[in-house]
C-alpha cells in the first residue's frame, strides 16, 4: 500500500480501516466528553479472507462481489480478490502474478466470478478507497451429490483474533472442518479449544497451529480429538497474529452449510431468521466463564413473541456446550429466536442448525447469533427467485429501509420501507431491481426505531432436496468515528 503524509486525524482513520474497527475513539481529554466531537467518515481499506469452497469434485462456487455507494467515499480506489498460497522471494504477494477471481468496476454494481471442482483456493481480497466502506463478498457452493451436499453459503470475513463456533461436531457422520486464513506478511500463531456436553476435551493437537503468511489451513476437527461429540463448541485463539475463520460442517445425510463465527459472548442473544418451513431446529449454546447461565427462550414469530412449549427456559453449564431439540418450532411462519437471562446475565455463544425437508431429502444450514443491523447490512448474491430477507425487531417496533441495488448483468435500484413491530419477525418480500439481469444486492438500513436484526436465506430445489444457506447481516462497518477536524489535534495530542 502506498504511503502518503498524513495529518493526525486521517492517520487514525487509516489506522481504524486497516485493522477492521468499527469505531476509533480518543482518550478522554481532561474530562471532555469527545465523543460528543465524533464525526462519521467512511473507511479507507478492507480486508475480507473467503475459505476454500469444497473438497468435491462437484462443487460449482460463485463468487459475488459488492460495494454500497457510500456518501464521502474517495472518489478512487481499487478492490479485488486473490488466490491465497502463493508467495513470491521478498516475502510480499506479487499481485500481478496472480489474476483475481474478480475485480468490481463500481459501487452499487455487483460483480461475479466462479470456480468449480475441489481445487479451489482461499482467497484474499482487498479493497482501497470508494470500494472499501460496506465492502460484502459472498461465496456460494453448490454440491451436487455425497457428504455435504446441497447449497453452501458464507459471507467471507474479515481477519481476528477470536472466534466462538457453537454447533460443530465430531459426530461419525460430521466432518467438520475449521479454515484459517492469514492475510498478513507474517506466520500466526492459533490454538484451538474444543467444548463437549462434559467440558473441555483433550487435545494437544490443537495447540500452537502455524499458518503461514498469505495461506489457508483446514483443520478437520475429528483429528483433535478421539472423543465423538454430536454437539460442540469450537474456540480459535490468536496468539500471535490475525486470522479468519470458518467451520465448514458437513453431514452424510443432512448436506451441510458453513458455521460462521457467533457474536462475542452476550448475556442477550438474537439468532434471526429460521425458515417457514423448518422440521428441525437445534439451539447450541455454550457459556466461556466461570458461572452457569439460565436462560429465557422465545421466539419472535410474525404475531409477537411467544415461549416455546416445553423449552420455556435453558440452563448452561460453565464451560459445557449444552443443546436442546426445538423441533419444528416456527409451524409455517417466519421466527427468530431470542435468548435473554432469567435473572442475574451470564455471557453465552449460541447457533442454531436448521433442518428443511424430510428422509433422505434432507438440508441442514447454521444461524449463529449476531449483532444487530446497526448503520447498514449488506447481503449479495440474490436472486428474483429463491432469496427470503428475515427482519427483526425483538424489543421495539423500527422502520428499515432496504434497497436492491443494480443487476450484476443490469438493471436499475429501487428501495422499499419496512414497519416491524416490536417483538416480532417479518419476512419481507424482498425488492427487485428493475429490469433485473443477473444477481443483486439487498443492503439494509434502519431507519428509526429500536434495534433490527437481520438475515437473508438463499433457497434452490436440486434433485428433491430443499437446498438452503443462511447468513446473517451485522453492521457492514463501513463507517468510522473520529474526532472532529477542529478538535483532531487538541486530543491526540493530550
Amino acid at each position: 500500500m502506498n504511503r502518503t503524509t498524513l495529518s493526525l486525524i486521517a492517520g487514525a482513520t487509516a489506522l481504524a480501516a486497516v485493522t477492521g474497527l468499527a469505531a476509533l475513539t480518543a482518550p478522554d481529554a481532561a474530562g471532555t466528553d469527545t465523543a460528543q466531537a465524533a464525526a462519521e467518515l467512511p473507511v479507507e481499506r478492507t480486508s475480507l479472507m473467503c475459505p476454500a469452497p469444497s473438497i468435491s469434485d462437484l462443487a460449482e462456487t460463485s463468487y459475488t462481489s459488492f460495494t454500497p455507494a457510500t456518501k464521502g467515499a474517495d472518489g478512487d480506489g481499487t478492490a479485488e480478490l486473490l488466490s491465497a498460497g502463493e508467495e513470491p522471494a521478498g516475502g510480499s504477494k506479487d499481485k500481478k502474478a496472480d489474476k483475481p477471481v474478480l475485480e468490481p468496476k463500481e459501487p452499487g454494481t455487483p460483480v461475479t466470478g466462479d470456480a468449480s471442482g475441489g481445487d479451489s483456493p482461499a482467497l484474499l481480497g482487498t479493497a482501497e478507497g470508494k470500494f472499501a466502506p460496506g465492502w460484502t463478498v459472498q461465496e456460494t457452493t453448490e454440491v451436487a451429490a455425497g457428504t455435504g451436499r446441497g447449497l453452501q453459503g458464507v459471507n467471507c470475513s474479515a481477519p481476528d483474533t477470536e472466534f466462538w463456533f457453537p454447533g460443530a461436531s465430531t459426530a461419525s457422520d460430521r466432518t467438520d472442518y475449521v479454515h484459517l486464513t492469514n492475510p498478513d506478511d507474517s506466520a500466526a500463531v492459533v490454538d484451538i479449544e474444543l467444548y463437549g456436553k462434559d467440558g473441555a476435551l483433550e487435545s494437544t493437537a490443537g495447540e500452537g497451529i502455524t499458518v503461514q503468511p498469505h495461506s489457508s489451513e483446514p483443520v478437520l476437527l475429528s483429528t483433535l480429538t478421539d472423543d465423538e461429540q454430536t454437539n460442540m463448541t469450537v474456540h480459535v485463539n490468536v496468539r500471535s497474529g490475525r486470522v479468519a475463520a470458518a467451520v465448514q460442517a458437513l453431514d452424510d445425510k443432512l448436506g451441510g452449510d458453513w458455521l460462521a463465527a457467533t457474536t462475542d459472548p452476550a448475556g442477550s442473544l438474537v439468532l434471526p431468521g429460521i425458515t417457514k418451513d423448518a422440521t428441525a431446529v437445534r439451539l447450541i449454546a455454550f457459556t466461556p466463564g466461570d458461572a452457569d447461565a439460565d436462560l429465557k427462550v422465545r421466539l419472535a414469530s410474525p404475531s409477537g413473541l411467544i415461549t416455546p412449549a416445553g423449552n420455556e427456559t435453558l440452563h448452561v453449564k460453565a464451560g459445557m456446550t449444552t443443546a436442546v431439540d426445538l423441533g419444528d418450532v416456527t409451524r409455517g411462519e417466519a421466527g427468530s429466536l431470542v435468548l435473554t437471562p432469567t435473572d442475574r446475565a451470564t455471557p453465552v455463544v449460541a447457533a442454531l442448525r436448521v433442518v428443511r425437508g424430510k428422509g433422505d431429502k434432507q438440508e441442514t444450514a447454521f444461524i449463529p447469533a449476531t449483532k444487530p443491523v446497526g448503520t447498514r447490512a449488506t447481503a449479495a448474491d440474490n436472486s428474483a427467485k429463491g432469496s427470503t430477507l428475515s427482519l427483526t425487531a425483538p424489543t421495539g417496533t423500527a422502520k428499515v429501509k432496504v434497497t436492491a441495488s443494480a443487476g450484476s448483468g443490469g438493471g436499475t435500484a429501487v428501495s422499499k420501507t419496512y414497519t416491524i413491530k416490536s417483538g416480532t419477525t417479518q419476512d419481507v418480500p424482498a425488492p427487485v431491481p428493475t429490469g433485473l439481469k443477473g444477481t443483486y444486492a439487498l443492503t439494509v438500513e434502519p431507519v428509526s426505531g429500536a434495534p433490527v436484526y437481520a438475515s437473508r436465506t438463499l433457497a434452490k430445489t436440486a434433485g428433491g432436496v430443499p437446498a438452503f444457506t443462511v447468513q446473517t447481516l451485522p453492521d457492514d462497518r463501513g463507517m468510522v468515528s473520529v474526532p472532529e477536524a477542529d478538535e483532531d489535534l487538541a486530543v491526540l495530542q493530550k
